[in-house]
């Protein structure tokens, strides 16, 4: 039997807080609590005051810091500050009185901080996410120059550097091109997400986006999409499930193109309905600017929908046959490939099958065998090194 890992996890984001990356470590934990060569505490952050205590296994305990949130998907500086400085303490406690093995954070920034400042007692290993990239996130151009000097630092103290993508991966070697840089993808439980039991008719076409409505999202590109699609003769509705701070000028732009009545906010759905949700629509919608690799579109193939995206990473992973990549992102050619998939069923019905077909290929079972190949090889490298080291 393997030796146990005592492993120490930081993520500033954990559900219902922030978006993908939250939901796939949630995800990842579920496949640790099966195993029993682990044992997990997890940092992580939740609204209110306080450290919550949790423990979703007998083996994993998460430690959640209260902040004072203003809304769940988008953070503001202040509150990134407040949670470091909360959080600082009870990390550093939690190493005081545990002996772990290694670290992991999710995002290198600013999970990855606390990492950083015990390099020294603890290794570490770094999962990048996205808007922890610089390049990514336009919103944060600023940023990344500002703090593109401790983010170098933070990553090149790491043992190990994964991106979920190979997209991510490319993006990441452009701001630090001496780093190797691992991909190990998200999953999708499949056993949860699957295809609804009778195909529902393609007229009217249900057109489905799952994102926080945040600018990088670029959902203002896709329901103006949605309105040339419409134009071309199809009968269109388009469903928005999620939250964000762009949802009162997003509803002005559907009204502004008289598209009221065909464009619906669902607003935050639970996780326990979201698999109903994608049954409900014929495909699924994305115009993100960058991703690191989508959970929405994992689990909306897993569900039988083809999918409409714009080039972003994971893209290049997930879309093989299952769905259509527009090469300009302009509503024009977007609205015309979604009128391509409407007006021709047999090619909507075998990207359906091929988007099935393809989510299979994806487990959180395979990342979390990853994810632990990886810990063992540091630290195997780690007592390599010692037994190499010249005794006093």
């Amino acid at each position: 039997m393997a030796q146990k890992i005592n492993l120490l996890m930081v993520n500033y984001e954990y559900p219902p807080i922030g978006g993908g990356a939250g939901k796939a470590h949630q995800a990842l934990l579920r496949e640790y609590a099966l195993r029993d060569d682990l044992r997990v505490d997890v940092v992580a952050s939740f609204c209110g005051r306080g450290v919550l205590v949790e423990q979703p296994a007998a083996h994993i305990t998460l430690h959640r810091v209260g902040i004072r949130k203003k809304n769940l998907h988008y953070w503001t500086k202040p509150e990134v500050l407040e949670w470091l400085i909360k959080s600082r303490g009870v990390y550093d406690r939690l190493l005081r009185e545990n002996n772990y093995d290694l670290g992991h954070a999710f995002f290198a920034f600013p999970s990855g901080w606390l990492h950083y400042r015990s390099a020294d007692r603890l290794p570490y290993i770094l999962s990048l996410r996205g808007s922890d990239v610089p390049g990514y996130n336009i919103r944060l151009g600023i940023d990344y120059k500002l703090l593109s000097g401790l983010f170098r630092r933070i990553w090149n103290r790491a043992d190990a550097i994964v991106a979920n993508s190979v997209g991510l991966a490319r993006l990441a070697g452009q701001f630090t091109p001496n780093l190797s840089i691992d991909v190990i993808a998200n999953g999708v439980d499949t056993r949860r997400y699957f295809p609804a039991s009778e195909p529902l008719p393609l007229r009217p076409l249900r057109i489905l986006s799952v994102s926080r409505l945040i600018r990088r999202k670029r959902l203002c590109l896709s329901i103006q999409a949605v309105q040339k699609a419409l134009e071309s003769g199809l009968d269109v509705h388009f469903y928005i499930a999620g939250e964000g701070n762009l949802l009162g000028s997003l509803k002005k732009t559907a009204e502004r193109l008289g598209l009221a009545e065909r464009v619906h906010f669902l607003g935050r759905i639970e996780p326990e309905q979201m698999a109903e949700v994608y049954r409900q629509n014929h495909l699924l919608l994305m115009t993100s600017r960058h991703e690191g690799m989508s959970n929405a579109m994992l689990e909306a193939m897993a569900c039988g929908l083809p999918v409409v995206t714009t080039h972003c990473e994971g893209v290049e992973e997930l879309i093989q046959g299952n769905g259509i990549v527009v090469d300009e992102p302009s509503p024009e050619k977007i609205g015309q490939a979604i009128k391509t998939l409407a007006d021709r069923p047999s090619v909507y019905e075998a990207m359906s099958r091929a988007s099935q077909d393809r989510a299979k290929q994806f487990s959180w079972e395979a990342a979390a065998d990853r994810y632990q190949t990886c810990y063992r090889r540091i630290l195997e490298h780690k007592r390599s090194a010692r037994r190499q080291e010249p005794e006093p």
